[in-house]
């Protein structure tokens, strides 16, 4: 089976490099490689390489900064699914569209199931939104959403946290908005077991991978001072504040409740969840 990987140089694409099963023939391209933002770019690399399956891991996911620059968002989160469902529905070749809890409000406080009807706050979600529908037009596509994506390597909040009680004696972090941080690790695992569910057509379509447990971007925080001592990346952790959300406002509005509903998900995958502390102590120190 041949795939194109969108976003090889991201956190997750790199996770999925790493954790690719061997039968497996994968054409990994980076952002420099293929511009997501250019549906011609996208058309041309599944008529050029023909893959079974393009796992479309790369996106627009600067979430506050998608406000000003909303045009560049819906082009590369929405335009790139629209142009590869369109390309793949030529060739043969099904695609795996990774999105995110931004979907939702955030307002019902109880996980969100993958059936539910989505209502985004801002830019980033409305043009994740858009991607899943477009990725939905092509048959046998999956949409998988996460939540928290974290990773040992790339631009993320636990990397941040790391260096911010490295460098401070004290930090604040929002404790109201609520959800799971996803490892990269298991995100890639659930991914390539989407595409490996893909030869089933009565699978589920959209599915729901998070780590287990729920957490607050508080409580992250405090974690990854803990686990990041006995890890010894730290030799101390810093005071973590709880704050609001009014306390740190931003211009892009976020879900104060993210949680997703990964039940079904998970029995249709057959994988087993993960604590999201557990998850984080093995990002932490893989040894």
């Amino acid at each position: 089976m041949r795939v194109l990987l969108t976003g090889a140089n991201g956190q997750l694409g790199q996770a999925l490099m790493v954790a690719k099963p061997q039968p497996i023939e994968l054409i990994a391209c980076s952002r420099a490689e293929l511009d997501l933002a250019s549906p011609q770019a996208c058309s041309e690399a599944v008529r050029f390489y023909r893959p079974d399956w393009v796992l479309n891991a790369g996106a627009y996911t600067a979430v506050d900064k998608a406000e000003s620059e909303p045009e560049l968002a819906l082009a590369v989160n929405a335009g790139a699914p629209a142009a590869f469902a369109e390309a793949l529905a030529a060739t043969g070749g099904r695609l795996l569209q990774v999105s995110t809890d931004f979907v939702f409000n955030g307002l019902q406080g109880s996980p969100y199931r993958p059936d539910q009807a989505l209502d985004p706050l801002g830019v980033y979600g409305a043009s994740k939104a858009a991607g899943e529908a477009a990725a939905l037009q092509l048959s046998g596509s999956r949409v998988l959403r996460t939540s928290w994506v974290y990773g040992p390597v790339g631009q993320n909040f636990c990397r941040t946290m790391l260096r911010l009680h490295r460098e401070r004696e004290q930090l604040g972090v929002v404790a109201d908005q609520v959800g799971c941080p996803t490892s990269t690790l298991s995100l890639a695992a659930a991914c390539w077991r989407a595409i490996g569910v893909g030869a089933d057509p009565s699978g589920p379509r959209i599915l729901h991978w998070s780590d287990a447990g729920v957490a607050s971007w508080y409580d992250f925080a405090v974690a990854i001072g803990e686990l990041g001592m006995a890890a010894g990346l730290l030799e101390r952790a810093a005071r973590v504040l709880p704050l609001t959300t009014a306390d740190y406002p931003t211009p892009a509005q976020r879900p104060s409740y993210s949680l997703l509903d990964c039940s079904t998900s998970r029995a249709a995958l057959g994988l087993e969840p993960v604590h999201w502390r557990a998850a984080l102590a093995r990002v932490l120190d893989p040894g």
